[in-house]
């Protein structure tokens, strides 16, 4: 059983006792759990089994497994060792009478197709197999081997259950039934051996450029279909991050876990879905709080991260502008700051000087400081940035240039149609968030008229409060535009849910006065028939971004609605 809560050390009670001479000195074990209620000799006896080791050809000698199941039985309490492979006893376990619990293991280290390096032998009070949390142990602690061992009313072992990762016909696990721990198999770095060899098996091939693996997690709430689509765009997400998805996780269940969002038993499977696919990383298609984020890598052990986090990491990708850097570091700071916690913080890409560690202030204190003034001075340069871009637009506003937004949900064809109509070469991909920083191109019609074409960073449903936030100096773009030009597209299964969800950013914005024209892009990808009758239902137009023979409706519309937009020159005061 994995301790997910605090474990007390015991101090002064851990040391070996001193050593005899010409006796070999073995490595000190710590004792973990709670050792309230124990008399002073019990706790040096189960001291002294830190001092057994086993052969190297035995799992654990019959000595060790008699005085282990003897003392569980006279304390009332499970009793484990956590043995590497060298046959150390590295901990000494206490648990209570339904288990023992495993402590932080962070130091022991694994990779890809590797266990931990140790096995747990633990005591069962009562008769009773491998049970759902030692799987779950074996599993999302990577052990090498687990065995079990009852232990009847007199305090002596018995029935011995063996488990270790290999598949087997039904399950994951093999598990093997003995007599005793007499009965074990004699040679465990073999058993280990095949272990490994079998779990390199099945993710051979699937690691080779590099790449992280992820599991996709999701919470099914009203509707699975639903939340089947929303996963679909994590894992678009997930691929324009660099992320390779290796299988996805979607539980039905009306309210998240508090703790875990999914359940217990559900994430212990996507545990086991890593385990089998290679994956390092869990992705979760939610924003999970400080608390869950470290409840869920402390059971799993592996990288967790939110759909909050992966869109500032794709959002750090994409930033080339000076602007567009500034206005991402802030949003990743400002989410970072509450979610800092002592274990493993490390702030070692963040831009700027460290600041002078105050008297008795914390690695912590300190990061949180740093970050502190990185957002300050992060916030004087935005400023800055955003005075720049106002006197921008007042200059155009004083030459009356009618300024036209593009404004759609990301990655339909915005960046493409501001490329086509005004023959710039933009950079244009089929990515989620290809463009951050607005792009500003003239457009010229034939009658003469012109107008500045706006491209602007793409949309998304909940867009995560630190980037609407960040973005604020992007999103000004809009609020001094003439005219939104909402891009759509068209060929998209969720087509009308991407309108209504620019629609809602707009309408947020308070923008709806605004006059707006909705264009359907990608028409070569859609039969006649549904085009129409999209266009009928929404007023809208249809092009084919890259087509600029498709474009000539929508030069003429654009015209038209700047022609009637066109204000009066306002008269010249200056002497």
């Amino acid at each position: 059983m994995r301790d997910t809560a605090k474990t007390f050390n015991v101090d002064g009670l851990a040391k070996s006792p001193s050593t005899r001479p010409g006796r070999e000195e073995l490595p000190i074990s710590i004792i973990e759990g709670k050792t309230t209620g124990l008399k002073p000799d019990q706790i040096r006896r189960i001291e002294r089994l830190g001092r057994m080791k086993p052969a190297p050809g035995e799992i654990i000698p019959v000595e060790m497994a008699r005085r282990l199941s003897a003392l569980s039985r006279e304390i009332k309490r499970q009793l484990g060792l956590l043995i590497d492979r060298r046959g150390s006893v590295n901990f000494i376990l206490i648990g209570d009478r339904k288990g023992v619990y495993i402590p932080d293991l962070s130091r022991y280290r694994f990779s890809p197709g590797h266990l931990r390096g140790l096995r747990l032998i633990h005591t069962h009070l009562e008769p009773a197999g491998l049970s759902r949390e030692d799987l779950a142990d074996l599993t999302l602690v990577r052990l090498d081997l687990i065995v079990a061992i009852e232990v009847t009313l007199e305090g002596i072992p018995s029935t011995t259950h063996l488990g270790y990762l290999m598949k087997s016909a039904s399950s994951r696990w093999t598990m093997e039934t003995y007599p005793g721990p007499h009965a074990l198999p004699g040679d465990p770095l073999a058993l280990i051996s095949m272990a490994e060899g079998d779990l390199r098996k099945h993710i051979t091939g699937r690691i080779t450029d590099g790449a992280s693996r992820a599991i996709l997690v999701a919470l099914a709430g009203s509707s699975f279909s639903r939340a089947e689509e929303s996963m679909d765009e994590l894992g678009e997400l997930a691929r324009t991050a660099g992320i390779v998805v290796a299988r996805t996780v979607i539980q039905p269940r009306s309210r998240p876990d508090p703790r875990y969002v999914i359940g217990r038993g559900k994430l212990d499977d996507a545990a086991v879905l890593a385990l089998d696919t290679g994956a390092d990383t869990l992705v979760f298609n939610s924003e999970l709080s400080p608390s869950q984020l470290l409840a869920i890598a402390d059971i799993t052990e592996l990288k967790v991260i939110d759909r909050t986090m992966l869109i500032l990491d794709i959002f750090a990708q994409h930033a080339r502008s000076r602007g567009g850097k500034i206005q991402v570091e802030l949003a990743q700071l400002r989410y970072l700051l509450p979610r800092l916690s002592g274990k493993g913080t490390a702030l070692s890409r963040l831009a700027g000087g460290i600041g002078t560690r105050g008297p008795g202030e914390t690695k912590l204190e300190v990061d949180r400081r740093r970050i502190r003034q990185r957002i300050s001075k992060l916030q004087i340069s935005l400023a800055r940035l955003q005075k720049n871009r106002q006197v921008s637009r007042s200059r155009r506003g004083r030459d009356k240039i009618p300024i036209v937004s593009i404004v759609g949900y990301t990655n339909v064809g915005k960046s493409t149609l501001l490329n086509t109509l005004t023959r710039s070469s933009e950079i244009a991909e089929n990515k989620l968030f290809a463009t951050l920083d607005p792009v500003s191109r003239r457009l010229s019609f034939p009658d003469g008229t012109t107008c500045i074409l706006t491209d602007t960073v793409g949309l998304i449903h909940d867009l995560p409060p630190e980037l609407e936030r960040a973005f604020s100096a992007t999103f000004e773009e809009i609020r001094d535009a003439d005219l939104i030009l909402h891009l759509a597209d068209a060929s998209h299964a969720q087509c009308e849910e991407q309108i209504r969800t620019v629609e809602r950013t707009i309408e947020g914005m308070e923008l709806c006065s605004m006059p707006q024209l909705l264009v359907l892009n990608k028409s070569d990808l859609v039969d006649d028939e549904t085009l129409v009758n999209m266009g009928k239902r929404h007023d809208a137009l249809s092009v084919c971004a890259l087509d600029r023979d498709t474009l000539q409706p929508l030069m003429e519309k654009l015209a038209t609605r700047i022609t009637a937009l066109r204000r009066p020159m306002a008269p010249d005061t200056n002497p």
